[in-house]
């Protein structure tokens, strides 16, 4: 049976002090090997929990699907007995196959993940390194929204605050879905994978209808990386914030597609890589138009 937390005994010690047994909780780490249609696909290491929107959202990144309606259903398939006996199964709830609807084009099997997919890197094993720049169904430059600074630097705190398995483990990245005009969280999810974590945001979206992700602000609790920069533009997010540092590929990629990328997202201040039209400061604006009617 597959966990998000695991419990384990362990030695906690302070230097100068005495040390104790304790017990001590790890988020969940397990392989989910991703089947379309009966074909495997893609295997990568995940926390355990919100798997079907983990699949739809990796589908969506690879351009597969573009809607959460061009996936019929999810099944996980049976788990292998292993020689401990009954009740031991190797791979329980670790395999999922994902049906695709009538007239959905099924993935290339050429461009099939040959191996693993670590909790640190989505893009290990691709195919084919031309495969990787996925052209987007949605034109993420054509979105027309606006994010006020105060807001979006504040939102990284909202993510945190909404963390719970974080909060008991400390070992988990987040992916959090906003408003970019309220700043009301829409959706929060935890993962070992930075990558996983935004699949299953994306995912959520797909399954509620939502994509294109106009109007919305996609925050990263790490850094944010060109794999995590190209699942944006695939689900038609304008704007990704990370809490920390940017790779230059992942600022490359946003300026061709037309991306907001903003990093560094600490309260009260932040760095604007790419698509700085799009962050305004009201209260400056507000400030102005002050002088402007007293002038």
């Amino acid at each position: 049976m597959t966990r998000v937390t695991v419990r384990r005994r362990v030695r906690r010690l302070t230097i100068g002090e005495r040390t104790s047994q304790v017990e001590d909780l790890l988020a969940g780490e397990e392989p989910l090997e991703i089947r379309v249609g009966g074909r495997s696909y893609a295997v990568t290491m995940r926390t355990p929990g919100n798997d079907v929107e983990l699949a739809t959202g990796f589908l969506v990144s690879e351009g597969v699907v573009t809607d959460g309606a061009h996936v019929a259903g999810a099944r996980y398939c049976a788990a292998s007995p292993l020689p401990g006996g009954p009740g031991s199964h190797e791979n329980a709830y670790n395999v999922l196959d994902v049906a695709l609807a009538p007239g959905v084009r099924p993935p290339d099997p050429a461009l099939a993940r040959e191996f693993f997919t670590s909790s640190a890197c989505g893009l290990c094993g691709k195919a084919s390194i031309d495969a990787v720049r996925t052209r987007s169904a949605f034109a993420v430059a054509n979105d027309p929204v606006r994010v006020d600074a105060a807001l979006l630097a504040a939102l990284p705190d909202r993510l945190r605050a909404a963390q719970d398995v974080f909060a008991r483990t400390g070992g988990l990245h987040a992916a959090g879905l906003f408003d970019a005009a309220t700043g009301a969280c829409l959706v929060v999810r935890e993962d070992v994978g930075r990558h996983n974590a935004v699949d299953k945001v994306v995912g959520w979206a797909a399954a509620a209808g939502m994509l294109p992700l106009r109007g919305t602000v996609l925050v990263v609790s790490g850094r944010a990386s060109f794999e995590l920069t190209q699942k944006a533009v695939m689900a038609g997010v304008p704007v990704l914030a990370a809490v920390s540092a940017p790779s230059s590929l992942a600022a490359e990629l946003a300026d061709e597609a037309g991306l907001t990328l903003v990093g560094f997202v600490r309260d009260p201040s932040l760095v604007v890589y790419s698509g700085g039209h799009r962050v305004v400061e009201r209260a400056v604006e507000h400030a102005q138009d002050g002088r402007g009617d007293a002038a």
